[in-house]
């Protein structure tokens, strides 16, 4: 099986040919080899074979042909030697203090001096910040923490933490600023705003700077013969597109340092530091921040797992509970659309169709099957959209009301099909979006006051519910699959209500076992206690699905190792293969049990007793049953929902 990804909201970006034209004329520029640096250091190429200085900047260009160990300060010769680009070596050059910056495999090597500024930034703040966030699990309130300490870090007038979302447009999810500037928190911005080839520098280097948007900066010379382009990617000094420089002077912005969130070789998000004048951190405050920075991408991750993981479990319990009784004798529309809990339920939507053994089955608002049937036909399988009138504008006019459909199959039986229709609302973008807004299409927009944008033809996002639809789809597909065999092999060796194995292929299997007797095996024998009571209170189809659940519960606890039977009413059998002492298994199947079971409304708790008896040598299936019968009336007789040997 596999999950279709959900398109998240807003995605129109995608659907919009001038953001599409600016993405496309963004990608031909070439940010790694763009020829310049910032003024705010200089910039070398050395020969490593020959130690000749074969690139330079234009302030060093006095440089070119020289020796490095020819170079002002003895430390800036040491650090072309020893030094690394995480690990600056603060060197002397004409008097004045720099920061040495020396990139390991690059042709020529690349030494970057970046001036240090009169005043230093203490790093100490930046240890304590991490420190304080480290305990934060909720992931807005981490993204606004960790902000406002970088603002008090910086003294940047601005600094914002940057979402992007799966379809490439991101959003301002935090943010600390100047009580006099407009706040952008909550807005949204285009892919191009940030673009693909601009964020994959972010995987060379963690952090980018741009001290001075007013810096014409500086170019790079090179002795005759080298002519390959400098890849300046991983570079500190590189200079920063005149596109983007124009975007920045627009927003008010003369000065920026951009940190990445990357998690999982994704780049989630960035946290940015924006002043109103020229302002520049010194490179051994910024590698500190990268590693908040860091820190703050994992918790973020972790965040968003741990919140994954528990709506997964949750969804997979009322998974459960909805397709438990198709392993029964229910038929399957009735068991997914007319119970009190309903396939709706798991999966909102409009409305619902099940296309089975040729037969079309509804639920809720949907268009009839003449219309709504050749689209899926046309569509296929695993099919999402958000937005039929956008995605597939020959399609939707047969099914207008339809704006949002998911399809996935059933196996090779059929499909199910979720419907929704449109849903009206408003996005809030940085700035106004529209050709307006801009000089010319590809220029930066001029004003990024926030602009409400009212957005139609499209449904409320899927979301997770994608994948909720296509686990549903395998689990209806494996019900099936299960009550195919009961029926073709006349429940020979299969339990038809719980698709565990019945008495026949226990005794069969438990025998061959013995026989071979090439490894210790141990048998559990399980008794529900109350279950007459359920039958009698709330009736036989509410039992079935109690069997059922507890069938799928011991099941997934079992190893491919070991047998799990039902032997007939309430009695289920484990086989542990290779296992001398079965006690604490058996323990740990009482507690799954006891869980709460839904059927529908109700809430149903059942408890089991158990007994456990080793395999000696010499005995049989029949013996070893049982002595673990035994073993369990013996529990029942100490107070029932216990195990005994």
């Amino acid at each position: 099986m596999t999950d279709s990804p959900a398109l998240s909201f807003p995605d129109l970006p995608a659907f919009d040919e001038a953001e599409a034209r600016r993405l496309r004329e963004c990608s031909t520029e070439e940010l790694r080899e763009i020829g310049r640096i910032q003024s705010f250091g200089s910039l070398i190429g050395i020969d490593e074979q020959t130690g000749t200085i074969v690139v330079a900047s234009d302030d060093r260009a006095h440089w070119l042909g020289r020796h490095i160990q020819d170079a002002d300060d003895e430390r800036l010769a040491w650090a072309v030697t020893n030094g690394a680009a995480i690990d600056p070596v603060r060197v002397s050059v004409d008097g004045r203090a720099f920061d040495a910056i020396v990139h390991r495999g690059s042709t020529p090597l690349l030494v970057e001096l970046e001036a240090v500024p009169d005043f230093e930034y203490a790093r100490l703040p930046v240890v304590s910040a991490i420190q304080r966030l480290a305990t934060i699990k909720d992931a807005d309130e981490l993204r606004q923490r960790a902000v406002e300490e970088l603002k008090t870090i910086t003294g940047f007038d601005r600094v914002m933490c940057y979402q992007f979302h799966a379809d490439g447009h991101g959003q301002v999810a935090a943010e600390a600023r100047e009580p006099d500037m407009e706040p952008y928190f909550g807005l949204h911005f285009p892919s191009s705003d940030i673009p693909p080839q601009a964020r994959a520098l972010y995987f060379e280097k963690r952090s980018r700077v741009i001290a001075d948007t007013l810096d014409p900066g500086q170019g790079l010379q090179s002795l005759p013969g080298v002519t390959e382009e400098l890849n300046l990617g991983p570079a500190e000094l590189r200079a920063v597109s005149p596109h983007h420089l124009q975007f920045m002077r627009n927003m008010g912005q003369a000065a920026t340092v951009s940190f990445a969130l990357i998690a999982d070789d994704t780049l989630v998000g960035l946290i940015t530091c924006a002043h109103r004048t020229p302002r520049r951190l010194p490179v051994l405050l910024r590698r500190s921040i990268e590693v908040l920075a860091s820190q703050v991408a994992l918790q973020l991750s972790a965040a968003e797992q741990m919140t994954d993981l528990r709506r997964q479990l949750a969804v997979r319990e009322q998974r459960a509970a909805l397709t438990a009784p198709l392993y029964g004798a229910f038929e399957i529309p009735e068991v997914l659309f007319e119970r009190s809990r309903t396939v709706l339920d798991l999966i909102p939507a409009d409305g619902v169709v099940l296309m089975l053994n040729d037969r079309v089955h509804t639920l809720g608002m949907v268009p009839t099957p003449e219309r709504l049937l050749p689209v899926i036909e046309a569509v296929g399988d695993g099919f999402v959209t958000e937005a039929l009138s956008l995605t597939h504008p020959d399609l939707a006019p047969q099914i207008p009301e339809v704006a949002g459909l998911i399809v996935v199959a059933i196996g090779d039986a059929g499909h199910l099909a979720f419907v929704r229709g449109e849903v009206s609302h408003t996005v809030d973008w940085l700035g106004d979006q529209s050709a307006s807004n801009r000089d010319t299409p590809l220029s930066p927009r001029r004003s990024f006051s926030s602009w409400r944008e009212s957005v139609t033809g499209r449904c409320a996002p899927w979301g997770p519910h994608v994948s909720d639809a296509f686990a549903l789809a395998a689990d209806i597909h494996t019900a099936i699959g299960a009550r195919s065999q009961a029926e073709l092999a006349e429940l020979a060796l299969r339990d038809s209500l719980t698709g565990l194995h019945n008495r026949r292929f226990l005794a069969s299997r438990l025998d061959d076992l013995l026989q071979s007797a090439s490894e210790p095996v141990s048998v559990i024998f399980l008794d529900l206690d109350n279950f007459k009571q359920i039958n009698d209170t709330h009736g036989h189809e509410v039992g079935d699905v109690v069997l059922a659940t507890v069938g799928k519960r011991l099941a997934g606890l079992a190893r491919s190792s070991d047998i799990i039977a039902r032997l007939g009413g309430d009695e289920f059998v484990m086989v542990c293969v290779d296992v001398e002492e079965a006690t604490p298994i058996a323990s740990r199947l009482i507690r799954a049990i006891s869980r709460p079971i839904s059927v529908g409304d109700l809430r149903v708790t059942v408890s089991a007793s158990a007994g456990t008896a080793p395999a000696e040598s010499g005995v049989t299936a029949a013996d070893v049953l049982s002595s673990a019968d035994a073993a369990m009336y013996r529990a029942k007789r100490d107070g029932r929902g216990r195990t005994s040997r």
